[in-house]
């Protein structure tokens, strides 16, 4: 089917496969394949030709498609704690089985990290460069404990830039392409616009974008910035949101009764269980912190700017800069709740998780539950009490729009 044939889901799943055949096709002919963290920069890979695949999101996809238990209980057993973030165990179980529910992706020739998401991330790849015999370039970004990103931080993560340029160089054993390196950002750049025009859906009410599917979407924000395919399906997606809006429609199947913020890593093995949920109470999932993560914004050209962009990164802003992005997407979402995972994998945003949704509340008054869950460990996870916790936030929502309509 031709591309302006498809609908965005059509669209999705078919760059999705072409996203992991290209790397499997490219490292049959002898093309490097890397690994790379979610929020590294992309543009220099892309502009040296590499193919480059992501263990998140590898690991989010067996995780929402149930088959997790396999690899972590074969990580586990090799002596990984179950402390451990459960993207790692997958990967590094998957890293030995080469096997999964998924696509079996191949196994890399070198490794790029960048640590503004989390420090596991350096342990993780560093295991994967001894165990595999690769290199490992990890760009090293200090967290802002000032509420904006400094010079003098710009200064240090560009200079790892150009170290990361000078590797690359010498891993592929070609001079790195400045021209085509400009191109790329402009195309990154691009998409970063087409995901936020996509995802601003949402503050429109009712929303005709169900926020779940916000997570699908993400999938192709991770593995394709940087090609122009995920501009075409991001202002795909943005079109049909807004022919939705002009005939009433929406992907939201029920009517919208309330709006929540969901703050943290989804749930992926029990994506279905909490949208159904949420779903029969009539509650749609506007806001998140996922799109500001994705907006990538800089200047082409100006890797200053690049440098900054990939520092101010939600996990890697400080605590009064975390709480101001809180409130503002619960007001422009209008949300009338906000929903907290305590994820067992990702420790730094549950220890923000408790001094953050105090403070939001105080200043908004919009009620909140935590639930406690984990991004692929489907372990540690209880139906009941998520369905407990949605049934009491329904409550003080409920409660907060009586004294609205008495007041």
């Amino acid at each position: 089917m031709s591309e302006d044939k498809m609908t965005s889901k059509q669209y999705l799943a078919e760059l999705t496969a072409r996203h992991y055949q290209e790397a499997i096709e490219g490292k049959e002919r002898g093309e490097l394949v890397a690994w790379s963290s979610s929020i590294a920069p992309q543009e220099l890979c892309e502009t040296m030709g590499i193919h480059v695949l992501y263990p998140e999101n590898h690991a989010a996809a067996i995780g929402a498609k149930g088959g997790a238990l396999p690899l972590i209980d074969y990580a586990e057993a090799k002596g990984y704690s179950l402390d451990l973030c459960s993207y790692a165990r997958i990967n590094l179980a998957y890293k030995d089985m080469q096997d999964c529910c998924f696509v079996n992706m191949p196994l890399p020739d070198l490794l790029i990290i960048c640590n503004n998401i989390c420090n596991t991330l350096v342990k993780w790849y560093e295991n994967l460069s001894r165990q595999l015999n690769i290199p490992l370039i990890c760009i090293d970004v200090p967290y802002n404990v000032e509420y904006e990103v400094t010079r003098e931080r710009i200064g240090y993560i560009k200079s790892q830039f150009m170290e990361a340029i000078r590797r690359l160089e010498q891993i592929c054993g070609k001079p790195f392409d400045y021209d085509r390196f400009h191109s790329v950002m402009e195309t990154s750049i691009r998409a970063a616009q087409a995901w936020n025009r996509a995802t601003s859906y949402a503050k429109l009410t009712p929303s005709p974008l169900s926020g779940f599917n916000m997570y699908n979407y993400m999938a192709l924000m991770v593995c394709m910035r940087g090609k122009e395919e995920s501009v075409r399906f991001f202002n795909m997606v943005a079109d049909e949101l807004e022919e939705m809006v002009k005939t009433g429609k929406s992907q939201f199947p029920v009517e919208e009764k309330y709006r929540i913020m969901w703050d943290g890593i989804a749930c992926w093995p029990y994506l279905g269980h909490n949208f159904k949920t949420f779903k029969n109470h009539g509650i749609n999932l506007v806001g998140s912190t996922y799109p500001e993560a994705w907006t990538l914004l800089y200047e082409a050209g100006d890797m200053d700017s690049m440098a900054r962009a990939y520092s101010a990164i939600v996990l890697n802003l400080n605590l009064e800069r975390n709480i101001d992005l809180r409130v503002k997407i619960i007001k422009e979402c209008k949300c009338d709740g906000a929903v907290y995972h305590l994820n067992r994998s990702c420790k730094l945003c549950d220890f923000m998780h408790y001094k953050i949704s105090e403070e939001v509340y105080k200043r908004t008054g919009v009620p909140y539950v935590f639930f406690d869950g984990d991004q692929t460990d489907p372990r540690n996870f209880a139906k009941a009490q998520f369905e407990t916790r949605i049934q009491a936030l329904v409550e003080m929502m409920e409660n907060n729009k009586a004294r609205r309509q008495e007041n």
